[in-house]
C-alpha cells in the first residue's frame, strides 16, 4: 500500500470518526425498524445459537475487537501491572463500587418489580470484557492499558461472578426488604463467555502483531496493516447495533414504559461510574490515556454474560432477560456519548 492508499484509509476512518453518533442512532433505528417489520428475525437468531452462544453476535463482537487488540504493544503490558495507582483505581471501581452502585439503583428504580431489578443487578456484576475495547479506541485511551485491565477483569469474573451474584442477589436483598432469588451459575460457562468473546479476539491480535512484526517490521505493521484493519471495528459495531436493537424491536416498541423504567438506573450507573473514575483518577494525577481507559473500563459492562446468564437461568422470555437486552441498547448510545465528552475533556487536560 502506497503512502496515499494510506492517506485515502485515514480520510475514511476521519469520515466514519466524525459522524460516528449519526451512524449508530441510524443502525439502532434501522434495527428497531427490522424487529418491528419482521419479528421472525429473533426466531431465525435464536436458531443460530449454540449452548448460550449466539453465533452472529459473537462474529460481530470479534470482529469489532480484532483491531484494537491487533494495536496492542503487547511487551508494554507487563509494565501496566505495576502501576499500583492505575491498578487499585480500576480495581476499586470495578469490583467494589460498580456492584454496589448498580445493587443500590437497582433497588430504588426496580424493587417493585423483582424480574427487572434482578436483570439489572447482573449486568452490574459483569464488568466489561468486550466492547469497552472500542471506547477505549476511539476515546483515545492508552491501548496497553486497556487490554491489560481488560484481562484483569477476565480473569477476576471467571472466579468471583458466581459468588458475587449469590452475595447481590441470594444474600443482600432480603436484609433490604426485598425478595431474593437463588442463581446457580457455574465457573465452566463463565469461562466460556470469557473465552469466546476475549480470548480469542486477544489470540488473534497477539499473532498478528508477533508474527507480522516479525516479517514485515514495525514500520509497515504500524503505517500499512493497522490502517488497513482499522475500519472493521466500526463496521463491525454497527452491524452488531442493527442486530442487537432487531432481536427485541417489536418488544421496544410493545412495552415503551418498561424500557424506559430499566433505561433511567442504567443511564445513571453509566455516567456516574465514568465520572466518578475520571476524577478521582484526574485527581491522583494520571495522564488522559490512562485515566480514559480506566474510565471506560469502569463504565462498560459484560452484557453478553448478562444475557447468557439471564437466558440460561430464567429463561428467554423472562424479565431478566429483557433487562439484560436492554443493558447494551442503553450501554452502546450513553457510552459513545461519554466517548465525546472525553475527547473535550481531553483537551482541557492537554491545556492544563
Amino acid at each position: 500500500m502506497t503512502s496515499e492508499n494510506v492517506k485515502r484509509s485515514n480520510n475514511k476512518m476521519h469520515f466514519i470518526d466524525r459522524y460516528l453518533t449519526v451512524w449508530i442512532f441510524a443502525a439502532m433505528i434501522i434495527g428497531v425498524g427490522i424487529g418491528a417489520i419482521f419479528p421472525d428475525v429473533a426466531q431465525w437468531n435464536e436458531s443460530m445459537s449454540v449452548g448460550s452462544t449466539n453465533i452472529p453476535l459473537a462474529i460481530g463482537l470479534i470482529l469489532m475487537m480484532y483491531p484494537p487488540l491487533a494495536k496492542v504493544n503487547y511487551s508494554l503490558m507487563g509494565s501496566v501491572t505495576k502501576d499500583k495507582q492505575a491498578m487499585t483505581l480500576s480495581l476499586v471501581m470495578n469490583w467494589i463500587v460498580g456492584p454496589i452502585l448498580m445493587f443500590s439503583l437497582a433497588l430504588l428504580f426496580l424493587g417493585d418489580h423483582p424480574g427487572y431489578m434482578v436483570g439489572i443487578i447482573l449486568i452490574g456484576l459483569a464488568r466489561c470484557i468486550a466492547m469497552v475495547l472500542v471506547w477505549n479506541d476511539i476515546g483515545g485511551g492508552n491501548k496497553e492499558y486497556g487490554a491489560t485491565l481488560v484481562a484483569l477483569n477476565s480473569v477476576f469474573q471467571i472466579f468471583t461472578y458466581s459468588f458475587m451474584a449469590w452475595l447481590f442477589i441470594t444474600v443482600l436483598p432480603p436484609i433490604f426488604g426485598y425478595q431474593s432469588v437463588v442463581v446457580n451459575i457455574s465457573i465452566m460457562n463463565i469461562a466460556e463467555s470469557v473465552f469466546i468473546y476475549l480470548g480469542i479476539p486477544f489470540i488473534a491480535g497477539f499473532l498478528s502483531r508477533k508474527l507480522l512484526v516479525a516479517k514485515k517490521g514495525e514500520l509497515w505493521y504500524n503505517d500499512v496493516f493497522i490502517p488497513r484493519i482499522s475500519p472493521l471495528t466500526l463496521i463491525a459495531l454497527l452491524a452488531t447495533i442493527v442486530l442487537m436493537f432487531s432481536l427485541k424491536g417489536d418488544m421496544i416498541l410493545a412495552l415503551p414504559m418498561d424500557v424506559f423504567r430499566v433505561a433511567v438506573p442504567l443511564v445513571i450507573y453509566f455516567v456516574l461510574m465514568f465520572f466518578i473514575s475520571f476524577f478521582v483518577g484526574k485527581k491522583i494525577g494520571l495522564p488522559y490515556d490512562k485515566n480514559a481507559s480506566i474510565a471506560f473500563t469502569a463504565t462498560g459492562n459484560n452484557f453478553e454474560l448478562a444475557i447468557a446468564v439471564s437466558i440460561a437461568v430464567f429463561g428467554l422470555n423472562s424479565d431478566q432477560a429483557f433487562a439484560g437486552v436492554i443493558g447494551p441498547l442503553v450501554e452502546v448510545p450513553v457510552l459513545i456519548a461519554l466517548v465525546n465528552v472525553a475527547l473535550k475533556m481531553k483537551k482541557k487536560y492537554l491545556n492544563n
